[in-house]
C-alpha cells in the first residue's frame, strides 16, 4: 500500500470533537469577565445562556460541561425513577452515555423505529400511558437525536418534529431534542434552530463539535424547568465557578462559526463522491446528510482498514461493517484533497 506521503501528519477525521479553539477564540476566553456561576454571578455564562435560549426560541438556558450531562439532566428533570424514555434506534443517550439513564435517572429505554427516527404512528403505538395494574413503566419522555450520529448525520425537519411532538404531548409525555449537532441540522435545512425549539419542551446543543469551542453544551427550556435543572447540574458535579472563560468560547462560536458549517457539509459530500467512485468500498450517497460520512469496505474489516489507514488518515470503525469519517472546521480543502487521495490509493490497492 502506497500512501501519499507518510511523513506528513495524519488527517484526523475521527470526530468533530477534535476541533481546536482559534487564536481569536482564545483571546475572547482570556478577556472574558467572570464571576461565580454557582451563585449565578458569572456575566459571560449568563450572556451565553440568554443568547442560546433566544436562538432556540426558549425562555432560559443552562450551560453545562457536556452534551451527555445535558441529556442526563433532561431525564432527571423530566422523569421519575422507574419511568420509561422512548428513543430511536442507535440513540446516543441509549448507547454512548455509559448507562447514565439507568444509573443516574433510574429510567428504562424503549427503542422505536429502525433508522434513528420514528413516525408519529410508531410513537403512538409505543407509548405506555397510565396503567392501573402497574405492569408497565409509564412513558414520560421522548428523546430525538438531531442530527443522528448512527444515522450518518441524518436530520429530522421541524415539520416532522412537530408531528412527533404532537403525539407525545397528546399522550402526556414531554419531548426533548438531543441536539448535539442541531446547528448542522439547521445548516442543512437552511432553517433557524428555533423552528425546532418551538415544537419541543427542551433541547440541548453542543458547542464543542463543529462550532469549535473547547467544551460545553447549553440545555434550553422553560424558565421554571431550567431552575429545577440547576439542582441536577450541581448533583452531577457540573456546578462551575469562573466558567465565563469557557462560556466566552461558546459565545464566540455562535457569533463566528455557525456560518462555516456549510463548508463541512460540502467537503463531506465531496469525499463521499470520491469514495463512491473507488473499488472495494461502498457509499450510499442518499445517506450523506451533513458532516458525517459512513462507508463500507467490501474486502477488509473496518477495524483492519482503520488500522492500516491510521498513519495518514484517521477514521473510526462504526459498527460491524462501516467506517465513520467526520468533517469539521479544522479540515481544509487541502486536507480533504490529501485524505481523498490516500483513501483512493488504499482501496485501489486491496
Amino acid at each position: 500500500m502506497n500512501h501519499v506521503d507518510p511523513s506528513l501528519p495524519a488527517i484526523d477525521l475521527r470526530s468533530d470533537t477534535l476541533t481546536q479553539p482559534t487564536p481569536e477564540m482564545r483571546r475572547a476566553m482570556a478577556e472574558a469577565p467572570v464571576g461565580d456561576d454557582v451563585f449565578g454571578e458569572d456575566p459571560t455564562v449568563n450572556t451565553l445562556q440568554e443568547r442560546a435560549a433566544e436562538l432556540m426560541g426558549m425562555e432560559a438556558g443552562l450551560f453545562v460541561p457536556s452534551g451527555t450531562m445535558a441529556n442526563q439532566i433532561a431525564m432527571l428533570t423530566h422523569c421519575r425513577r422507574g419511568d420509561e424514555v422512548i428513543v430511536g434506534w442507535g440513540a446516543h443517550s441509549y448507547l454512548y452515555e455509559s448507562g447514565g439513564g439507568a444509573v443516574l435517572a433510574g429510567v428504562q429505554f424503549q427503542i422505536v423505529g429502525e433508522t434513528g427516527y420514528f413516525s408519529p404512528e410508531e410513537l403512538d403505538a409505543a407509548i405506555h400511558g397510565a396503567d392501573p395494574s402497574g405492569h408497565c413503566a409509564p412513558t414520560t419522555l421522548v428523546m430525538l437525536e438531531n442530527t443522528h450520529n448512527r444515522g450518518g448525520g441524518k436530520w429530522m425537519s421541524p415539520e416532522d418534529t412537530a408531528k412527533v411532538a404532537e403525539v407525545a404531548h397528546h399522550r402526556d409525555a414531554a419531548i426533548h431534542i438531543d441536539g448535539a449537532r442541531l446547528w448542522n441540522a439547521a445548516t442543512a435545512a437552511e432553517r433557524p434552530p428555533k423552528d425546532w425549539g418551538q415544537h419541543v419542551d427542551t433541547l440541548t446543543f453542543c458547542l464543542s463539535k463543529g462550532l469549535g469551542a473547547p467544551l460545553g453544551s447549553v440545555l434550553c427550556g422553560p424558565r421554571e424547568w431550567i431552575h429545577r435543572a440547576h439542582r441536577f447540574r450541581k448533583m452531577l458535579g457540573g456546578g462551575m465557578r469562573q466558567a465565563g472563560i469557557v462560556a466566552a468560547a461558546g459565545l464566540y462560536a455562535l457569533e463566528h462559526h455557525v456560518d462555516e458549517l456549510s463548508e463541512d457539509h460540502r467537503r463531506t459530500r465531496a469525499l463521499a463522491e470520491v469514495l463512491n467512485a473507488c473499488p472495494n468500498v461502498h457509499v450510499d450517497m442518499s445517506s450523506v446528510h451533513s458532516n458525517i460520512l459512513l462507508f463500507t469496505p467490501l474486502t477488509v474489516s473496518p477495524s483492519e482498514a482503520c488500522a492500516q489507514l491510521n498513519p495518514t488518515v484517521r477514521v473510526l470503525p462504526f459498527g460491524a461493517h462501516q467506517i465513520r469519517a467526520v468533517l469539521h472546521r479544522d479540515i481544509s480543502d487541502q486536507d480533504l484533497e490529501r485524505a481523498a487521495e490516500d483513501l483512493q490509493t488504499y482501496f485501489k490497492s486491496l
